[in-house]
């Protein structure tokens, strides 16, 4: 659970969840034929699988034919949104065809969100190549939801519980699928702005903190050093900060942090550390690898990405395709429950609120 939400029986209350598989050529349909066995997974929501009803049977035969039939779930119990194939499918590699099947379960599982059918999307894993592959020029499924939805100010925020202390990471991207060169041009005053309006209306919409404490990273080593090792802090970060500290009372604000040394209260408070002290609701990650190498280095299992901003609740695992072992049935399905998880308990968290 990622919340103190009590999660309700009553019928009219159940999420609806969709889940797309992703590219088919990869560990999608494994992962959601394994996370969908799991009794404890839907026991609180109804879930539709939108994908090729074709290709999930194929994966269910497969597999079972490796003696994993006791992890996986039959289709044929399955309520599923039958989008069949155009091309030819192989497991394990992505192409053309792939891409254009994941492509088109994501616009149907929008497409019948949008209208109310459901409440929640869940995203398999998807590969960009295969995207572009088919002719589909998006850096990620986010931009493609935020697209359908009419939404210009969107964010990816990644959350996970501890197995071990069961505490909550949350971390959300300033800048997500660009170049590394491009970060210090894409930063901006009115972009981490927006960004933070989306984490504290997140916070205070999907997690129920209305008073809160974010860790804000530095740009440079060290937080550039007071300017001997880059000027971005000193030129805008630290005045912008001070701005919104004025603008945010109720939340306090800590930074620029240096990116080398922000991680390691959340690292000992993921990990037990009897003596880490009022770890942050949230930490802000500037660009990419600074957010996404010590989430997965500590919850590459269990991480959900969720795209904060849209009209309606969107999580995924947050791992990819993992071409090189779909179809063995090694696949871990835990990020794909948790991901089911976290979207039941954001859409009961905002049922709570209306």
């Amino acid at each position: 659970m990622y919340s103190n939400v009590t999660v309700t029986s009553h019928k009219q209350q159940r999420p609806r969840l969709v889940l797309t598989l992703g590219d088919p050529a990869g560990i999608g349909p494994e992962v959601v034929l394994k996370a969908l066995a799991d009794p404890d997974v839907s026991k609180n929501c109804d879930v539709t699988v939108v994908g090729s009803r074709d290709l999930l049977i194929q994966a269910y035969t497969k597999l079972n034919l490796s003696g994993n039939l006791d992890l996986m779930a039959n289709p044929a119990d399955l309520s599923v949104l039958d989008v069949p194939s155009q091309g030819e499918i192989i497991t394990g590699i992505g192409n053309a065809a792939s891409g254009a099947a994941s492509f088109a379960y994501m616009e149907t599982a929008i497409a019948h969100t949008l209208s109310g059918k459901f409440d929640a999307i869940v995203t398999g894993p998807i590969a960009k190549s295969a995207w572009r592959a088919a002719g589909y020029n998006y850096p990620g499924q986010t931009e493609l939801l935020a697209e359908k939805s009419g939404v210009d100010h969107f964010g990816m925020l990644f959350v996970a519980r501890s197995p071990h202390t069961n505490w909550i990471l949350r971390t959300i991207l300033a800048t997500t699928h660009i170049p590394l060169s491009q970060v210090s041009q894409v930063l901006t005053p009115q972009l981490m702005t927006k960004k933070l309006d989306l984490l504290v209306e997140c916070l205070e919409k999907d997690f129920g903190i209305k008073r809160g404490r974010i860790a804000i990273a530095g740009l440079n080593p060290h937080s550039g050093e007071q300017g001997q090792l880059g000027h971005e802090e000193q030129d805008w970060l630290i005045p912008w900060l001070e701005q919104e500290r004025k603008n945010r009372p109720n939340f306090q604000l800590d930074g620029p942090v240096p990116p080398d040394t922000m991680w390691v209260k959340p690292g000992q408070a993921w990990y037990g550390n009897s003596l880490i002290q009022n770890p942050a609701d949230a930490y802000f990650a500037l660009y990419h690898d600074q957010g996404l190498i010590p989430v997965k280095l500590m919850a590459f299992d269990r991480a959900v990405n969720t795209s904060i901003g849209l009209p309606f609740v969107r999580t995924s695992p947050d791992h990819g395709t993992a071409f090189d072992i779909a179809g063995k049935g090694i696949a871990d399905a835990t990020s794909m429950k948790a991901a089911i998880h976290l979207a039941v308990e954001l859409v009961c968290q905002r049922i709570a609120v209306k």
